[in-house]
């Protein structure tokens, strides 16, 4: 085997168990939900964290000739994690790896991809991981619906060379489908999960729970799949619902039937975030421990406010929405995760996560430091990683972002990032700002 050829460089790898480095003085907000402490020291070893002590403390003898650096009193923060991106719809390999590059330059060192062509995400994840390219960890969803949904042109160019509805990573369910051997194939594609979006029913929706979790996957599932209603996709037991606005077809004005038949909203109904059909669903999500991914900046972004009076109009209504209803969904103790479903321009130096949490913050009222937590340590929940990632502690991943400002004060001095660390290996922001002048 060792003639084997060397195979493609990996310059952004994780280094080896035995490369330690040790950052002090650090103002930590380690993501546990502790207040912030000042004076602190990580000491990494390879990939990960193998302490976390005050600067005065003693080190551990492995880190005693490692190299230093002085954060100056700087805040850190756990790596973010963006739960909700698209990354191959369609398919383009050069404005994903550009993605990918920024992501991980602002401090996101995970993302959730909710349902892609996966044979170019499964290649983008293995070369994050190898450090083929600069980016995040992924972890990506297989999809599952009706086979009425399959019709939509976004299933035809993330399955060229496929058929949509019958690939792996895109599967139509019906009464005849084997659920055993549909989630198998699902997993096939090495899924951290089943997406379960369109075009089902409530006994479907929990039919397909019930064998992912028997297989040992998680299932992300639309907040509203059409017939089965949110409080119809919690009970089916699913590990996170997706889009906010769509918990407004709880108890809705007319029949839910179909993804593209969808009934008006009441939106005055939910404006002042106090609906009592939401609050008994929020209770239900928070017993059952169900991860809210509110996307609720989605319709701030430039193509859904479109470019008419009608779609701006419709925007905004879905605006104040998402506002609202993630508003209550907090104020009941649902955990919130931070996804976006859209990326900034590409000229544009920082990634849409930096908005969603500015969004969560200034228009839901929610403290910054719940809002860092919602986009670290309940982010790692969603993508079902918090064993390894969401906070920094000893034992986990050393994924970590240094500010030259305290994000606490204003969520903006995000955009102070001067180093990202993922996985152990360093990423300069100043590498990042100078490649793209």
């Amino acid at each position: 085997m060792s003639d084997l050829p060397p195979g493609a460089p990996t310059p952004w790898a994780a280094p080896p168990a035995g490369t330690v480095t040790v950052y002090r003085g650090a103002t930590l907000f380690d993501g546990t939900g502790d207040r912030p402490r000042t004076d602190t020291t990580i000491v990494t070893d390879g990939a990960r964290i193998h302490t976390v002590v005050g600067d005065g403390d003693p080190l551990p003898p492995l880190a005693a000739d490692a190299p230093r650096f002085d954060l100056d009193g700087r805040f850190v923060v756990p790596g973010l994690i963006d739960t909700h991106q698209h990354l191959a719809t369609p398919p383009d390999r050069p404005v994903a790896e550009a993605v990918l590059r920024r992501l991980v330059h602002s401090g996101v060192t995970a993302v959730r991809d909710m349902a892609d062509d996966l044979r170019q995400i499964g290649d983008l994840a293995r070369a994050t991981l190898v450090g083929e390219i600069p980016g995040p960890d992924i972890r990506y969803a297989a999809l599952m619906a009706g086979p009425s949904f399959f019709d939509d042109p976004r299933t035809h160019e993330v399955s060229r060379g496929a058929t949509p509805g019958a690939a792996p990573w895109m599967q139509a369910v019906t009464p005849d489908t084997d659920l055993t051997i549909a989630v198998a194939l699902a997993r096939g594609t090495h899924a951290a999960a089943i997406k379960v979006y369109a075009d089902l029913d409530a006994t479907t929706v929990a039919a397909v729970t019930a064998e992912a979790h028997r297989q040992g996957i998680a299932v992300w599932a639309h907040a509203t799949v059409f017939p089965a209603a949110p409080g119809e996709v919690v009970a089916a037991g699913v590990d996170s619902v997706s889009h906010v606005t769509l918990l407004a077809f709880e108890n809705p004005t007319e029949p839910l039937t179909s993804y593209k038949t969808k009934p008006p909203v009441d939106h005055d109904r939910f404006a002042t975030g106090d609906d009592p059909q939401l609050a008994a669903l929020f209770a239900e999500m928070r017993r059952r421990g169900t991860v809210l991914d509110a996307t609720a900046s989605m319709w701030t972004s430039d193509e859904l406010r479109g470019d008419t009076a009608e779609s701006a109009e419709r925007a905004r209504r879905n605006t104040e929405l998402a506002a609202a209803v993630t508003t209550q969904a907090h104020r009941a103790g649902v955990g919130v995760c931070t996804g976006t479903d859209f990326e900034t321009d590409p000229d544009d130096p920082f990634p849409a996560l930096y908005g969603e949490l500015a969004f969560l913050v200034d228009r839901c009222g929610i403290p910054a430091a719940n809002v860092l937590r919602s986009a670290t340590l309940v982010g790692a929940k969603a993508a079902g990683t918090e064993a390894d990632m969401g906070s920094v502690e000893a034992g986990k991943l050393a994924n970590f972002a240094v500010l030259d400002e305290n994000p606490l004060r204003d969520i903006a001095n995000l955009r102070t990032i001067t180093l990202t660390v993922k996985r152990g290996r360093r990423f300069d922001r100043a590498d990042f700002e100078k490649d793209a002048k």
